[in-house]
């Protein structure tokens, strides 16, 4: 029975010892060398904390494998690890760090000017010291023992409504209730080559890493800086012969806009699976043009539900105009259309939340048992037995071959540039500063751009986007700024978001 994703880790290392496992564009790492370095990340972490077990270690991470050993080591000392990206603003790292209270920070060369910036109490760890304990099996062995599938492995950090970020977490046996499944359903095994889009804090790469250990394949790392050069990209591509990219939505359109097959195409991918937003299908079509002959998948499923719970395998020709399905449930998920009291099905044929039950759904929002008991409620279709479900906040309906059609929002919760962002987060940091009387964001659904509207003396987009760079990462950034000497109110003395909506 598997219990723990090492499991993966050190199976292939037993197969495929001297294979690589993992690359970036200055190392590369195989099976044997990764299993050795997490072991001894661990001893030394296991040094430095003590024996504790299921606590938060932050990895600050950036695009390299430095990052995914990290992640390897504190899950062997039977705690979670939390990656935060070096770039995000300081404030806003402070604030998830204020928020978990860690074991420690670990840092490695391209994160370490970082580390030295955030102000905290909690200790930090430079990875090469701690690279150089030598390996206790004693230890670990301990450790191991103690171990239950409903361990926590990591937290990522999503959008909060109140301003304070959400720390999701998610247990072993919801990763290998995934990656089980991609291996089934894709046919992932050996041969696969990833090339990794996804930055360590966003939970499209879990995807990779955990399929990659998995099945004892490999994993390029691509640089962020090719997404800008697609032409370098598709060069990339064939030079590390990379067969299988499970990218979020928004890369594969960058490709589409830069009429990028025009010179070369992509030689060996076999699967195109992509996720996070709605994916146009004149996109799509643009992609099926020239690369006709292989998989290509849409993925569905937010963070909480540990990355995917449907997927669709295009079957079939779609016009420009036409929805994309998000398909079916994966085995051992439960999807339910609640109404919009969550009280009960929705009517059949109509439209519905999508509510998502098994072993995928995270343990919860870590110290927030107030949003916890929010978004995971008892299924309310069943008052015999306790069964969570996971209320994703997504409309969706069922069409004609049983295949799930997403809709909307059902809150103001938006997805944009692969990212779930909580418009209410924005509000908070833009109400925040001294020279705001008062704010809103709403979506451009047509145009894909969050639209502030704010209020103030004067004309101040430059200060407005001054003070955000402080506290939220640029993609959360508005894209449409408009000002107001008066904001409208409705009746009930609020803004009148509706009235804001019909401007857009």
């Amino acid at each position: 029975m598997q219990r723990n994703v090492l499991e993966y880790l050190e199976q292939s290392a037993l197969n495929y010892p001297e294979k690589t496992a993992f690359a970036d564009t200055e190392e590369s790492v195989t099976y044997r060398e990764l299993w050795t370095r997490a072991k001894r990340i661990a001893a030394g972490l296991q040094k430095a904390i003590g024996a504790q077990v299921r606590k938060p270690v932050v990895v600050l991470v950036d695009k390299d494998i430095q990052s995914i050993i990290s992640f390897f080591g504190v899950a062997y000392t039977g705690n979670f690890y939390v990656p935060i990206d070096k770039d995000l603003p300081r404030e806003r790292i402070e604030s998830m760090v204020s928020l978990l209270e860690p074991a420690g920070i670990i840092y490695h060369d391209a994160t370490g000017a970082c580390a030295k910036e955030i102000e905290t109490d909690v200790l930090k760890f430079d990875y090469k010291e701690l690279l150089s304990a030598q390996e206790d099996e004693a230890y670990l062995s301990r450790v191991r023992g103690q171990a239950l599938d409903t361990d926590p492995l990591y937290a990522i950090f999503t959008s909060g409504s109140t301003g304070v970020p959400k720390g999701v977490l998610v247990a072993h046996r919801s990763v290998i209730d995934l990656v089980d499944n991609f291996k089934e359903e894709f046919g992932f095994d050996e041969s696969c080559i990833f090339g990794n889009q996804a930055p360590f804090d966003f939970d499209v790469s879990v995807k990779d890493i955990y399929s990659t250990i998995k099945n004892g394949a490999t994993m390029y790392i691509v640089p962020k800086k090719l997404f800008v050069t697609p032409a370098k990209l598709i060069d990339f591509l064939n030079e590390k012969k990379i067969n299988t990219v499970i990218w979020a939505t928004s890369a594969l359109v960058i490709v589409a806009n830069f009429k990028s097959f025009k010179n070369s195409v992509p030689q060996y991918l076999k699967r195109v699976m992509f996720s996070g937003e709605v994916m146009p299908n004149k996109v799509l079509n643009y992609w099926r043009q020239y690369l006709s002959d292989i998989m290509y998948v849409n993925l569905y499923g937010p963070t909480e539900i540990t990355c995917n719970c449907t997927f669709y395998k295009v079957d079939r020709e779609f016009d420009d105009n036409e929805v994309l399905p998000i398909g079916k449930k994966f085995l051992n998920t439960g999807i339910l259309l609640l109404d919009c009291e969550r009280k009960g099905l929705a009517e059949e044929g109509g439209i519905g939340e999508i509510c998502v039950s098994g072993s995928s759904l995270a343990l919860g929002y870590y110290n927030n048992e107030e949003k916890t008991r929010e978004a995971f409620i008892q299924n309310p279709l069943n008052s015999s037995y306790p069964e969570r479900i996971y209320c994703t906040g997504d409309l969706a309906r069922y069409d004609e071959n049983d295949d799930l059609i997403f809709l909307s929002r059902r809150d103001f919760q938006i997805k944009h540039m692969g990212h779930r962002i909580e418009l209410g987060e924005i509000e908070v940091a833009v109400n925040a500063l001294p020279f705001i009387e008062a704010a809103v964001c709403l979506y451009d659904d047509k145009n894909k751009k969050i639209v502030l509207f704010y209020q103030a003396g004067e004309d101040c987009k430059k200060e407005i986007v001054a003070g955000l760079g402080r506290v939220l990462p640029k993609y959360m950034w508005p894209n449409v700024f408009r000002h107001y000497e008066k904001l409208p109110m409705n009746k009930n003395a609020k803004i009148d978001r509706v009235k804001l909506k019909e401007e857009l």
